[in-house]
C-alpha cells in the first residue's frame, strides 16, 4: 500500500502540491488528470522523490519514503520507476544498452558508463523488450526509432529496475493515437500481469476513463475527484477543469487558459507501429 498524507510541495509564491492524501493499493492502475498546472507531474515527482516535499509524508509498505537517503534513496528510485514524456534515452546508444543502464542502481554508476554488464542484465533486457515487441529492434540506435518504439524502450527500461511501482507523467502526450493506443495497452499488460501499481498522468479524459481502475482529478494542486471512471459525471468534470462547455471527452492538453473538446469518436485501435 502506498499512503500519501498531506503532501505538499511550495516553490516560492507557488503551491504547487497542497495537502494531498491519498491510499492507493498495491495493484491499482490509477489515472491522474487535470488541466496543465493542477500538480500532477510535482505529485508524481515527489512519490519517486526526484523533488522533495515541503512537507508531509510518503510511506509505502511501511517505509517512510520522505526519510530515505543516499543508497536507500536511489534503491527507491528504481523500486519505483519513472517514465518520461520526453522519453530519456541516448540517442546515439543501441536500444539495448539504453534498456540495460535501467540497472544502473543495482550495477553502480561506473559500471553502467563502462557498459559493463552481466550476461544476467542482457538476459533481462532482451526479455522485458520481448513483452514490448522490440527484439528485433535491440542493437537499433534509440534515436533512430519512432516516437511511439522510444516510449516502449522506456518502458522496457523501467521493468529492468525490478520495480514494485510505475509512475508515467504524461507518456503518450506526443505520440499518434496508434501508437499512443500501444502504450497504454503496455502499461495495462504490465499492471495486470505483474501487479504492479501504476500510477499515470493523462492528458485526455477518454484515455483515463478507458485503461484505469481509478481516477484522480486534481485542481490547484488539491485533489478534486477520487473515485471510479464511472462516478467521474460530466458535472464533476466541469468542475475541475472550469468551464460549462464541456463534451463527454475532454484534451486538457491545450492551453494554460482554453480547452478543447476532444473528438465525439472513439480512439482507433493500434494495429502496429
Amino acid at each position: 500500500m502506498l499512503v500519501v498524507e498531506q503532501l505538499s510541495k511550495v516553490f516560492g509564491d507557488l503551491t504547487a502540491v497542497d495537502g494531498v492524501s491519498l491510499a492507493i493499493p498495491k495493484g491499482q492502475l490509477v489515472g491522474v488528470i487535470g488541466r496543465s498546472g493542477a500538480g500532477k507531474s510535482t505529485l508524481l515527482r515527489m512519490i519517486n522523490r526526484l523533488t522533495d516535499p515541503s512537507n508531509g509524508s510518503i510511506v509505502n509498505d511501511g517505509q517512510d519514503i520522505t526519510a530515505l537517503k543516499g543508497r536507500d534513496l536511489r534503491l527507491w528510485r528504481a523500486s519505483c520507476a519513472m517514465i518520461f514524456q520526453q522519453f530519456n534515452l541516448v540517442e546515439r546508444m543501441d536500444v539495448l544498452t539504453n534498456v540495460m543502464v535501467g540497472r544502473i542502481a543495482h550495477t553502480g554508476f561506473t559500471r553502467s558508463m563502462l557498459r559493463s554488464f552481466t550476461d544476467a542484465d542482457r538476459a533481462r533486457a532482451i526479455q522485458a523488450l520481448d513483452r514490448l515487441d522490440l527484439v528485433p529492434q535491440a542493437l537499433q540506435r534509440a534515436g533512430t526509432l519512432s516516437g511511439g518504439q522510444q516510449q516502449r524502450v522506456a518502458i522496457a527500461k523501467a521493468l529492468v529496475q525490478n520495480p514494485r511501482i510505475m509512475l508515467a507523467d504524461e507518456p503518450i502526450a506526443s505520440l499518434d493515437p496508434a501508437n499512443a493506443t500501444r502504450v497504454m495497452e503496455a502499461l495495462r499488460e504490465i499492471n495486470r500481469t505483474d501487479g504492479l501499481t501504476v500510477l499515470v498522468n493523462l492528458h485526455t479524459l477518454d484515455t483515463a476513463r478507458s485503461y484505469c481502475d481509478r481516477i484522480i482529478a486534481m485542481k490547484a494542486g488539491k485533489v478534486h475527484f477520487d473515485g471510479t471512471p464511472e462516478a467521474l459525471t460530466t458535472d464533476k468534470v466541469r468542475a475541475i477543469y472550469g468551464t460549462d462547455t464541456l463534451g463527454d471527452d475532454i484534451n486538457e492538453a491545450v492551453t494554460s487558459t482554453s480547452l478543447q473538446a476532444a473528438s465525439s469518436q472513439p480512439p482507433k485501435q493500434a494495429v502496429g507501429a
